[in-house]
């Protein structure tokens, strides 16, 4: 049973508050070195970062060894910023704890000194959550402090509920963060915005105008070296149902009456609420050849590495419009796409062998807005022709990178872009039967869109869009066929 979040006075002064000083655990890990030293070198640089950083691991090592460490991972993830290092340096400390011995706890409460709004920052596998919360608990470290936790938010339905337990029977709602860093990447915040912001779209953000959306993360490489994790996860794990998801809740809801947010996350909760939950005749799993030779990976997997498929929100505004998301490994070539396809228009030109207008919306690895139009052809054999206007631009050399971004607004009590207990357990909810069910899972060959049977069993109308692996740079150009 979902428990709406609980605003006390306390919880709602902590979350206008700025944390005094993070603890990130997990400070020895690999995501540490590709990610978190990196995200706050960046933080020190734009000033950012001027409380303690205390990082917490099980190895025996000195705050020495630890900067050596981050400073390695600087050195292989962007550069070293000679001023932004100096100051990183002033604040990095380390305290060794084994999670599962109370005592140890006693070493990082004394390094919090007299902190009295913490971050505590779990950078560790999901079953170590419980051991630290509690340890945080009981040694008193979880006084007025801030939890921060990594997706996956459980790996079902179940597990989520019982995380949120887990978390909630120490930490206030409004003091949980919990970190998809897909949220953190501008593009994605930028798709509520643009939606919103400009006039000439709402009006056509619905049903009457809006046949189909469709929503792509594809990627060009496969595990990387990771089969023994992807085992445990899968591509609807591990990108649909929180990255993709999160796409979908940015293009779907409604217009928020302020832009505080609780606001926003309500509106981003309503819209999963009134999806159903999935079938397993709107799902098609694939798995590319050659994954079960990968390192870890079982001879007979039936994981998948690629998924599509088809939700319904049953809402006033989007009722009868099919929502396609799909994601995959080895696909050919690497971006995230929303292609959103209009209705014909009712005029004289019906008949004409047009395609549907519509708008493509690129995250990465470029951000792009694209129109399709019709327009007359050049000749009089050509009555009519289908060409896109393209908008593009590169990210920007100084934007935030991902991390950078949400470790500082979790430090400054600020929780749009985290999902909340009620967002966790209801994405979960719209994916669980099909997790739990016996799905079969089509070979795909590298290089190519997935399985052959994802275009018999679920192609939308006019089908999916490919994009033309080629420069886009044209203002205007012809539309490939669909």
């Amino acid at each position: 049973m979902l428990v709406p979040p609980v605003w006390s006075n306390q919880a709602a002064f902590m979350s206008k508050s700025q944390s005094d000083v993070l603890v990130f655990f997990g400070a020895t890990g690999d995501l540490a070195f590709k990610k978190i030293f990196p995200a706050l070198q960046a933080m020190a640089r734009r000033g950012h970062l001027d409380v303690p950083v205390i990082g917490v691991g099980r190895s025996d090592w000195t705050a020495d060894q630890l900067r050596a460490r981050a400073r390695e991972s600087l050195e292989q993830q962007g550069g070293v910023d000679p001023a932004a290092w100096e100051k990183l340096c002033g604040v990095l400390r380390y305290v060794r704890v084994d999670y599962s011995d109370p005592p140890t706890f006693e070493a990082l409460c004394k390094e919090l000194g007299g902190a009295e709004r913490p971050a505590h920052y779990l950078a560790i596998p999901p079953h170590m959550f419980e051991t630290v919360v509690e340890q945080l608990e009981k040694s008193g470290c979880a006084k007025g402090a801030r939890v921060l936790v990594e997706k996956p938010f459980g790996r079902d339905l179940a597990s989520a509920r019982e995380l949120n337990r887990i978390l909630l029977k120490t930490f206030d709602e409004s003091a949980i963060f919990r970190i998809d860093h897909y949220l953190g990447k501008r593009p994605v915040s930028n798709l509520h915005f643009f939606r919103l912001a400009n006039g000439f779209l709402e009006p056509v953000w619905n049903h009457t105008c809006i046949e189909s959306v469709q929503i792509t993360l594809a990627e060009d490489f496969g595990v990387q070296g990771r089969g023994g994790f992807y085992e445990e996860t899968g591509a609807i794990r591990d990108v649909i149902q929180n990255h993709l998801f999160q796409v979908l809740t940015n293009l779907a809801m409604e217009p928020t009456v302020s832009t505080d947010s609780e606001s926003i996350r309500d509106e981003k909760v309503a819209v999963l609420k009134a999806i159903p939950p999935l079938e397993t005749k709107d799902l098609v799993r694939g798995q590319f050849v050659g994954y079960r030779n990968e390192k870890d990976v079982a001879p007979d997997s039936d994981v998948e590495t690629y998924a599509a498929m088809r939700l319904d929100i049953d809402s006033e505004r989007w009722r009868g419009v099919p929502f396609y998301l799909r994601a995959g490994k080895c696909l050919p070539t690497t971006y995230t796409e929303v292609v959103v396809r209009l209705r014909r228009p009712a005029t004289r030109y019906r008949d004409l062998p047009l395609k549907p207008n519509g708008l493509r919306l690129r995250i990465s690895p470029e951000i792009l807005f694209a129109l399709s139009l019709n327009v007359l052809g050049p000749d009089e054999q050509k009555p009519g022709q289908s060409v896109e206007m393209v908008a593009c631009r590169q990210h920007g050399a100084d934007e935030m990178a991902a991390y950078e971004r949400v470790l500082g607004d979790a430090m400054k009590g600020d929780a749009t872009l985290f999902a909340r207990q009620d967002y966790a357990e209801e994405a979960w909810r719209i994916v669980d039967p099909v997790l739990q069910a016996d799905t079969p899972v089509h070979a795909y060959e590298r290089n190519t869109w997935g399985p052959s049977e994802v275009d018999k069993i679920l192609s939308p109308a006019g089908g999916w869009h490919n994009p033309i692996i080629a420069d886009e740079s044209d203002v205007e150009r012809q539309l490939p066929d669909d």
